[in-house]
């Protein structure tokens, strides 16, 4: 009988819901929202976002890339990178969207 790897669920489903989160922040226009709703030159805030959006982008592709890994490789320690991953590339379009404003 051969068992089939199945991934952590608690470890899949937050990189699932952290990948959502950043996902609907970034194309989904809620970190503009957020941070740049007031702002004075709203055009500027939405720049400066962007800009922040790049730095966040790399550290989501590297989660993204820890993610599928985890899964093809059946390596359960790279779910807990992957997850670290999301927690730091959402923490960073939070703190980067706070210096923005």
């Amino acid at each position: 009988m051969t068992r089939t790897w199945v991934p952590p669920a608690i470890p899949t489903m937050a990189s699932l819901l952290l990948a959502l989160l950043w996902v609907l922040s970034v194309f989904g226009g809620w970190g503009v929202e957020a941070f740049c709703p007031a702002a004075d030159s709203p055009g500027t805030c939405a720049d400066r976002i962007a800009s922040v959006v790049v730095v966040s982008g790399a550290i989501a592709l590297f989660a993204a890339v820890s993610t599928a890994a985890a899964w093809f490789t059946r390596r359960q320690g790279l779910l807990g990178v992957a997850v670290i991953a999301w927690v730091a590339a959402v923490g960073a379009l939070f703190v980067g969207g706070v210096i923005a404003q």
